[in-house]
């Protein structure tokens, strides 16, 4: 290994990659501050912001083979330890002024769409387009102006505001793309030029995850990453990791008693979800795309035979590689309920399958045990319980008979309201409860 530097050299760049896909392959491990492409060479140098990103990054690559569209592309740490703007000839932006930005969304409490987003920007100047999409560093935009210097104003009126009291702050850099592509005007992207625009393609495909594409916004490349860390570099036994199929099917469905929130709930302890489908014809059958192979694979490990609703669940990768948007599907995709936007490698680190524990956090500071017990009991016997503080923050540990009534609580109770506060609920791998014990 050559010296560290902030400075990464990649090499084998294909003209088929694009400054996005490189974007994509490191931005799990900080924040990329600017990228050149040397399109001549092949090459390209990118910058992250401090040193130890780009060591994750480097340490990460040694052991997984960093590809991008199939073509293997090789990285190491650069002899320069700063790229200048001469390094950059005009390639990459980086934080030179560019009538693109990149906008990432922190703490983002309630949803952001095209339209908030145009309400914030366009008192800056004329909006051409917005993209939004969601990716490991959580919710992000591409905000297209008229003119660089609307761009420049709203970053320097805008940076690290917030759009909502308290929460969805703003940080904002200039993006290096020179044109946003636009292919349907929708929650999720709008070309304000061309109202014409389809809502939806008929019959999407997923085969190219890119920025444009947002339905689609998990790539797994850049879960990767999360996954090693979060697994300690290995993954758990019966685990490949290597599975490409996202999409679930899950039968022995007690019909009367499941909607597409419930099995949400459940499923979201294993990934973000895309969508959710319960099938008409076969009552007990469900469909669950999930964010990418992974999350889907470590869905179908750790819930093939949980117990819910007196059914034993059955649970298989589904032959659909992705669920068709229609009437009868229920959308996800930008749920600030999914758990796996911010801090994916923690989530990681708590998947399980369905245990007799279950632990609530974003508790009301003021919340009681007996109205935590109110509100779960009519799921089983509550064995024990433990409310405690970290953090600042209320959490409770819930302990049930058995794991079935734990899994019921945890599928109705979860993101619903407990004095004001919307709770989460996820499975605790604790086996009992010490008095002392977090």
């Amino acid at each position: 290994m050559a010296e560290a530097s902030k400075v990464i050299h990649v090499r084998n760049v294909g003209h088929e990659i694009s400054e996005n896909d490189l974007l994509q392959l490191f931005q799990p491990f900080g924040v990329i501050t600017k990228l050149v492409m040397l399109r001549a060479k092949n090459q390209a140098l990118l910058q992250m912001q401090d040193v130890p990103s780009a060591i994750n990054a480097m340490q990460f690559y040694t052991n997984v083979q960093p590809t991008i569209r199939g073509r293997n592309v090789y990285v190491q740490f650069s002899s320069h330890q700063e790229l200048t703007t001469m390094d950059q000839n005009a390639q990459g932006r980086g934080d030179e002024p560019n009538r693109i930005l990149l906008v990432t969304i922190h703490h983002m409490l309630y949803p952001i769409t095209v339209e908030v987003l145009y309400q914030v920007f366009s008192p800056h100047g004329f909006v051409e387009k917005i993209v939004t999409f969601q990716k490991s560093a959580g919710f992000q935009a591409l905000i297209q102006y008229e003119e660089r210097q609307n761009a420049i104003s709203a970053r320097t009126s805008l940076q690290g505001r917030n759009i909502y009291d308290g929460c969805c702050q703003l940080d904002i850099q200039f993006s290096n793309l020179d044109e946003l592509q636009v292919h349907y005007n929708n929650d999720r992207s709008r070309d304000f030029t061309n109202p014409n625009l389809p809502t939806e393609q008929k019959g999407r495909s997923s085969q190219h995850p890119g920025y444009g594409d947002a339905g689609v916004g998990f790539p797994q490349m850049a879960n990767a990453a999360a996954i090693a860390a979060a697994f300690g570099g290995g993954l758990p036994p019966g685990i490949t990791g290597t599975n490409d199929r996202c999409t679930v099917l899950v039968s022995n469905l007690n019909p009367d008693r499941m909607d597409e929130d419930k099995l949400f709930n459940l499923f979201s302890l294993y990934g973000n979800i895309v969508r959710i489908k319960l099938l008409r014809n076969k009552p007990d059958h469900g469909l669950v795309q999930m964010g990418d192979g992974f999350q889907a694979e470590l869905a179908v490990h750790f819930l093939k035979g949980a117990m819910l609703f007196g059914k034993r669940l059955e649970v298989n990768f589904s032959k659909h590689p992705n669920i068709t948007q229609g009437a009868d599907t229920h959308e996800y995709v930008n749920s600030n309920l999914n758990r796996f936007n911010r801090n994916a490698a923690k989530n990681y680190r708590y998947c399980c399958s369905p245990t007799k524990m279950i632990h609530l956090s974003t508790l009301p500071l003021d919340v009681t045990e007996e109205e935590i017990v109110n509100h779960l009991e009519e799921h089983g016997a509550i064995v024990n319980t433990k409310l405690f503080e970290m953090n600042g923050k209320k959490q409770a540990l819930i302990m049930f008979e058995n794991e079935e009534q734990a899994t019921e609580a945890l599928v109705c109770k979860h993101a619903t309201s407990l004095g004001g506060s919307i709770i989460r609920i996820s499975f605790s791998q604790l086996q009992t409860i010490r008095e002392n014990s977090q």
